[in-house]
């Protein structure tokens, strides 16, 4: 797909490729070059995302039959 530079140093992104990056208004895009001198564009997955992806990540640590969130709610009962 080509698009075009406009006076502004703007493009657009095909309609295609936004749909199948999930790129919409707001979403960020980190820009670079190869050493090949190719430009390079990588969609940064927003904020929320990110913390969707690491929720309960730790819990593969914890001792079987714990519970962090009950322990922190029973020691913020005895304050």
């Amino acid at each position: 797909m080509i698009t075009t530079v406009t006076g502004k140093n703007q493009i657009k992104i095909p309609a295609e490729l936004a749909r199948q990056l999930q790129i919409e208004p707001g979403t960020s895009v980190d820009w670079s070059i190869s050493p090949e001198g190719e430009l390079l564009a990588r969609v940064i997955p927003p904020r929320a995302a990110l913390a969707r992806q690491l929720a309960g990540m730790g819990r593969a640590w914890l001792p079987p039959g714990t519970d962090p969130v009950a322990d922190l709610l029973r020691e913020r009962d005895r304050r």
